[in-house]
């Protein structure tokens, strides 16, 4: 059986002194939680299994900033890495990879250019590619776009709709839908995200990591909600999810990622210790 993963997320913010690992909800009021370079260590030395990089500022400027993140953190982590946030350019992805990235993750730029997805795993290979798919759950099931129709995590029937640009956009498109296609592009993993959850800690949106998780055959990353160890058992559990991101449980020492696994595979679940 293969072995559940756990994945610390660090959402960087770039400044001039370097970068710091934010936290807030829905991407907004945000706390700082430390130095990157550093968290990542941490989480190598407590066993997390990769590593997730968000750059959510991504402006150009920033980009060169979080190269040299990437090279220090590769020169003290022995652990996969995932590198996301701006990237719009074959280019950009292989500066990522040459600074010791393992994968890159792409939103935004799929969404408007699916063809960017088949492009890219051409080029590097299934494995390097993983779309970000953000949703958020729309009860209004009249609508043409709806597709799939599910229960939401607060039982109401819906339709999980793709947004972008850090949530704030709706797409029109069902995330069901959206999951399907991008596998179909080439992509070797998604990491979905519910907005409906993200940052509250009231465990993640299990309803949709479950239909996506049954809907392909690639591995979904569960991520958005974590406020106990318990939650990341759900997502395994009850969700069929391959892996399970979580921020401000380790961040703010909550939780290690030692007793998280230990948690875990008490629950039956295999995990690498």
């Amino acid at each position: 059986m293969l072995t559940k993963r756990v994945i610390p997320c660090l959402d960087v913010v770039l400044g001039e002194g370097g970068g710091c690992v934010v936290k807030g909800v829905e991407f907004v009021n945000l706390k700082n939680a430390g130095d990157p370079v550093e968290l990542a260590k941490r989480y190598n030395e407590q066993g997390a299994d990769e590593l997730v990089f968000l750059d959510i500022t991504a402006s150009h400027e920033g980009r060169r900033t979080m190269i040299d993140v990437i090279e220090r953190t590769a020169d003290e982590v022995f652990i996969p890495m995932t590198v996301g946030g701006g990237i719009k350019t074959i280019e950009g992805i292989r500066s990522i990879l040459r600074a010791g990235a393992d994968k890159i993750t792409v939103n935004t730029t799929a969404v408007k250019d699916p063809s960017f997805i088949k492009e890219s795993s051409d080029i590097f290979g299934s494995q390097c590619i993983v779309t970000a798919i953000d949703c958020r759950s729309n009860t209004n099931i009249g609508d043409p776009n709806a597709v799939n129709i599910i229960k939401n995590k607060f039982g109401k029937p819906a339709w999980y709709e793709v947004v972008i640009y850090g949530g704030r956009t709706p797409t029109g498109i069902d995330a069901i839908e959206w999951a399907k296609k991008v596998e179909e592009l080439g992509s070797g993993e998604i990491m979905l995200t519910s907005m409906d959850a993200d940052g509250t800690k009231d465990g993640y949106d299990l309803p949709i990591t479950k239909a996506i998780s049954k809907a392909v055959r690639i591995p979904i990353i569960a991520s958005g909600g974590a406020g106990n160890i318990e939650h990341m058992y759900e997502a395994f559990a009850e969700a069929d999810a391959d892996a399970a991101l979580a921020a401000s449980i380790f961040h703010f020492g909550e939780y290690t990622i030692g007793q998280a696994k230990e948690y875990l595979r008490s629950k039956g679940v295999p995990v690498r210790l």
